[in-house]
């Protein structure tokens, strides 16, 4: 399954499972309900992790299923958004859809009915060190399953068992291995971390208009977005940002041409009027954003991968009639690329933030008055305050774009001696992302409020005047000090859409 179809099911796309799909599945539970018959299966007759080297009697492997999922269930912390329980959720009905885990196939369908109706387990933040899978988080979304424990069902938390009867929905009845399939795989880094990549892709496309918007205020030459400058670079991010920006900015009237003003005539003056070149935080877009898209697109990559991979332990194989016991659970390959995920958008992050300082400090830009004041300075404040915002919750991702990934340690009796804490990485990279759309809010407002103080609206792009106009119908051109924090709500969550 490709990311855009990924991305339709995430947003609330009905599940549709195939019979021939459901057939694989039950031929699977089929073989592993004949082929551990006798013989020693980790999880079927056996406790778990360290506990594995104990036998469990036939009279109780039922019963061993339920115990995963009710010992687990003890995460902590605020709940992870709904978004990202679907987004778990349908990674983990995916893998089961490879048809080697042998799972029932009524997991699948109690999946199914969950997702389709919207009702969402709560899931803890706290819980997971990304090895043996999500064990805790995926234990609360099991728990639903089964009829207990509590879901988000219409946007309220409600009980469970309550919404199921409501519902008509019965309670998930498991089968020899149905409760360690659910609770051990990377299904909830995974689903975290899709949603955080469809949302750093919104945030760089943000982020390019806003570099192409900064220099038509303040008339930059355009040559530093040049096809043959930045074919010079030979990385592929770089040169795809410049050919976009070059693009937005096709139709613009405000971006000036160095050869119509610096190449013609005589320039005798002892000191330019213009800047002959603008700040780094307006001149090198193509090559701050370049990198970032270039991670953006790997974890894509990676992402993508892990949702359509069989991730748990162990794997069955009818085909070769053997089971294997592996780790497929471990979460490495999520953790590096949410890592890299939150260090690009600190950097983008920052990037907006740097852009907003130049707006704000009429010293640097030489044409808008202090903090985009259009009152009376002094009188008046503009956009001072909203800085402080921006910059405070820059730094914030500046500390949480330190790496989660090289921080394992050992538990579980040392039996996972090394682990990815990849849900910790996925949770830290959301957290960074949801800073960044609010600092590039408030860098949207000053963008159309430096349109307004220059009067240049109709200098703008196409692209730059329409984001102009949709900010501009939220928060509208203002002189007098009102607060704020609702105009930077508002703009947030129009981003975020």
């Amino acid at each position: 399954m490709d990311l855009g179809s990924i991305e339709e099911l995430i947003g609330g796309r009905k599940v549709s499972v195939s019979t021939e799909t459901m057939q694989a599945v039950a031929d699977c539970y089929s073989f592993l309900e004949k082929f551990s018959e006798g013989k020693v299966v980790y999880g079927i007759n056996t406790g778990f992790g360290p506990m594995a080297q104990y036998r469990i009697d036939d009279n109780h492997l039922n019963e061993l299923q339920y115990n995963i999922i009710r010992s687990h269930s003890c995460g902590a912390g605020e709940r992870i958004p709904d978004i990202c329980v679907r987004a778990a959720m349908l990674s983990r009905m995916q893998t089961f859809l490879n048809a080697k885990s042998g799972v029932h196939p009524d997991v699948v369908k109690s999946l199914e009915a969950f997702i389709n109706a919207g009702i969402y387990p709560i899931v803890p933040v706290h819980g997971s060190v990304g090895a043996s899978g999500d064990l805790v988080q995926l234990s609360h979304i099991a728990l639903a399953l089964i009829g207990e424990g509590e879901v988000s069902y219409k946007g309220e938390k409600q009980p469970t068992a309550q919404v199921l009867k409501e519902l008509g929905i019965e309670p998930l009845k498991l089968h020899i291995r149905d409760g360690l399939a659910l609770t051990n795989g990377t299904a909830v880094m995974t689903g975290v971390g899709l949603v955080n990549v469809l949302n750093a892709r919104k945030l760089l496309n943000l982020a390019v208009t806003a570099g192409v918007m900064i220099n038509e205020v303040v008339s930059s030459y355009d040559d530093f977005m040049s096809e043959i400058l930045n074919s010079l670079k030979l990385h592929s991010g770089q040169n795809k940002i410049a050919a976009e920006m070059r693009d937005i900015a096709s139709s613009s009237t405000s971006l000036r041409h160095r050869e119509d003003y610096l190449y013609k005539g005589n320039h005798d003056e002892p000191v330019f009027k213009n800047k002959v070149q603008p700040y780094y935080s307006l001149r090198c877009v193509p090559q701050i954003l370049g990198p970032i898209l270039e991670t953006i697109e790997n974890a894509e990559k990676i992402l993508t991968e892990e949702f359509n991979s069989v991730d748990d332990n162990p794997i069955v194989d009818p085909s070769s009639e053997n089971i294997y016991h592996g780790g497929n659970f471990h979460g490495d390959y999520v953790s590096f690329e949410m890592d890299k995920l939150k260090i690009a958008v600190t950097k983008l992050t920052v990037l907006a933030e740097r852009q907003l300082n130049y707006l704000f400090h009429d010293r640097i830009n030489g044409i808008l008055p202090p903090f985009l004041n259009l009152g009376k300075l002094g009188l008046n404040y503009g956009m001072q305050a909203m800085q402080f915002t921006a910059t405070s919750t820059t730094a914030e991702c500046q500390t949480l774009a330190n790496p989660m990934y090289v921080h394992s340690i050992p538990n579980n009796n040392d039996n996972q001696d090394v682990v990815s804490m990849g849900t910790n990485s996925a949770i830290l990279a959301r957290n960074v992302i949801e800073n960044s759309f609010q600092v590039m809010s408030i860098e949207m407002i000053a963008l159309t409020q430096a349109v307004d103080c220059l009067k240049i609206e109709d200098k703008l792009s196409e692209k730059t005047k329409r984001l102009y106009h949709e900010i501009r119908s939220l928060v509208p051109v203002f002189v007098e000090d009102t607060t704020k924090y609702g105009d930077i709500a508002v703009v947030e969550a129009f981003l975020k859409r």
